[in-house]
């Protein structure tokens, strides 16, 4: 890959911030939306900062911060659904996102790992 922008990971991380932002955007709970689109936005920001850096260590790292920020995005989907800001299908959507983008990030950080 030449471009993050390539990365399939860094646009379902990117359409994931459009559809939090969608829903988060609108809410009157203001540390809720706060929290989690900061987090919906740090997924996708940090796989393009770690690439930029042109270092695989560096990349891996950031990679680790990006799936850190996908599992404390679903942690504020739960929260999210008990406090009846999302129904039961859009909770369920956002966990199965949010766990496709931790398992493609676990899978690069593998291969990035295995060029170090």
């Amino acid at each position: 890959m030449k471009r993050f922008e390539d990365l399939l990971v860094w646009k379902k991380a990117q359409q994931l911030f459009v559809e939090l932002n969608a829903i988060f955007g609108k809410t009157n709970h203001f540390f809720i939306k706060d929290q989690i689109l900061r987090a919906g936005l740090s997924i996708s920001n940090n796989i393009a900062e770690g690439f930029e850096r042109r270092s695989n260590k560096e990349f891996a790292y950031f990679l680790y911060i990006a799936k850190g920020s996908s599992g404390e995005v679903r942690s504020m989907i739960y929260i999210s659904y008990e406090m009846k800001i999302l129904n039961e299908e859009k909770k369920q959507k956002f966990i199965s996102q949010t766990e496709e983008i931790s398992k493609m990030i676990s899978g690069l950080i593998q291969s990035v790992n295995k060029q170090i």
